[in-house]
């Protein structure tokens, strides 16, 4: 029996239709390309250094890359960091010429050598470099090769640049299929708002729905396309890092909507709930400390829970830990005595512990004066001597300094009261 084979053709994405071939039809990024801006002007004058695009996906670096090449006077070379052996690197670097464009999509996901590899042609001029990347260059690309590039950030689009990519998307369709297109401006809103920024995502969704609306996008077809955001989260790139900051400087700041607003975006991005609760576990003490101290108990109840049940019910109780500490009086001194300790512990002599506070289970211990001295607390009216602990060298030492926050007020007149209490008894 003979198969019959499908005839094949090509498809170009309404994203690549819409793809300018000039500055002036990019949208978004002004703090580059938009009046007066430096990347603007060092393309019309075709001296571009080295360079970095960094942003997250759908915001135009290939885009701008692609201008860049239809606009300067350089031979373009585009290489993907997908597939790339450190031959073939040098083998396409053996054939440049003078004023040669390299550039390369997801640099990241080079590794150190084959970075490494486009050192020398950089560093003396063979080749420009424009790289594109979704991850912090700081971690991801080498030291050396950041340092001879200009970094240029680029941001997620604003929702009215995303409409007007959505507007012209739906003139090219109506003209290439000869057809009219009835389309709300909220429902433009909306797929601008459901993509988070992304060109991409929002042009190949609107492809979608051109492609299945019968000439009339209604309410019922766009949620249909739609379903629901998915929120941009990477648990273990760049925007970890950026969310769970968010959460724990919300809760410092006594903001309580933030942070339950960065509480829900992390876990609706799916980040591990356990990896929040041992977060704010630890905020608890180095920011609450005994100003409240059943901060830490609630964090650490939390966890628990956390641990038990699971995600997506350990979220209310996740919610209740995060609002307790965002409510909660702040103090950073049990924070601000442990690193004082800590410092003098590394960079003072360590002296041996006190005699007077040794232990002396034997009685070569005792013949060499362990525990002589010892003053025992509870013998005492108010449970308070003037032994001394510290090492010679740090007596006056003050590391744990009570706030007046909270709890912390009290702690700090007991404290008071506990050291007028060694002077006058002892």
């Amino acid at each position: 029996m003979q198969l019959k084979t499908k005839k094949m053709y090509k498809y170009t994405p309404l994203a690549n239709k819409l793809r300018p071939s000039a500055l002036e039809g990019f949208v978004g990024q002004k703090h580059l390309v938009g009046e007066n801006a430096v990347l603007k002007k060092l393309i019309a004058q075709d001296n571009l250094p080295s360079m970095l695009f960094w942003g997250p996906p759908g915001v135009g670096k290939t885009t701008l890359a692609k201008i860049i090449a239809n606009t300067t006077n350089s031979d373009f070379i585009t290489f993907s960091a997908t597939g790339g052996s450190i031959k073939t690197i040098r083998e396409i670097m053996s054939t440049v010429q003078d004023k040669t464009i390299i550039f390369i999509d997801e640099i990241h996901r080079f590794n150190k050598a084959q970075q490494d590899a486009f050192l020398p042609y950089v560093e003396d001029g063979t080749i420009t470099l424009i790289g594109a990347t979704t991850e912090n260059p700081s971690f991801e690309v080498n030291s050396a090769l950041l340092s001879r590039c200009k970094v240029f950030l680029m941001y997620a689009l604003k929702n009215e640049d995303i409409a007007e990519l959505l507007c012209n998307a739906v003139d090219v369709f109506e003209k290439e299929n000869d057809c009219k297109i009835e389309i709300e401006q909220n429902h433009i809103n909306s797929i601008a708002n459901f993509c988070n920024g992304d060109a991409r995502t929002a042009l190949n969704t609107i492809e979608i729905i051109l492609n299945s609306c019968d000439g009339i996008v209604d309410d019922k077809l766009l949620e249909q396309c739609l379903g629901r955001r998915i929120n941009l989260y990477d648990k273990t790139g760049e925007e970890h890092y950026n969310l769970i900051s968010a959460l724990h400087k919300s809760m410092r700041n006594s903001d309580v909507q933030a942070s339950v607003y960065w509480l829900t975006r992390m876990l609706d991005g799916g980040e591990d709930p356990l990896y929040i609760a041992r977060r704010v576990v630890r905020f608890a003490s180095e920011d609450i400390g005994l100003a409240e101290p059943n901060a830490l108990t609630q964090s650490v109840a939390a966890y628990q829970a956390c641990h038990f049940i699971g995600m997506p019910e350990c979220g209310v109780h996740l919610t209740q830990a995060v609002v307790y500490c965002a409510l909660a009086p702040k103090s950073n001194a049990l924070y601000v005595a442990y690193n004082n300790a800590l410092a003098d512990s590394k960079n003072t002599f360590a002296e041996p512990v006190p005699l007077q506070i040794r232990n002396a289970p034997t009685k070569l211990m005792k013949d060499l004066d362990y525990g002589k001295g010892y003053k025992y607390a509870h013998d005492f009216e108010n449970a308070v001597t003037d032994l001394q602990c510290l090492p010679d060298s740090l007596i006056g030492n003050v590391y744990y300094k009570p706030s007046n926050q909270g709890r912390e007020v009290k702690l700090g007149q007991w404290l008071d009261s506990i050291d007028k209490k060694r002077k006058i008894d002892n």
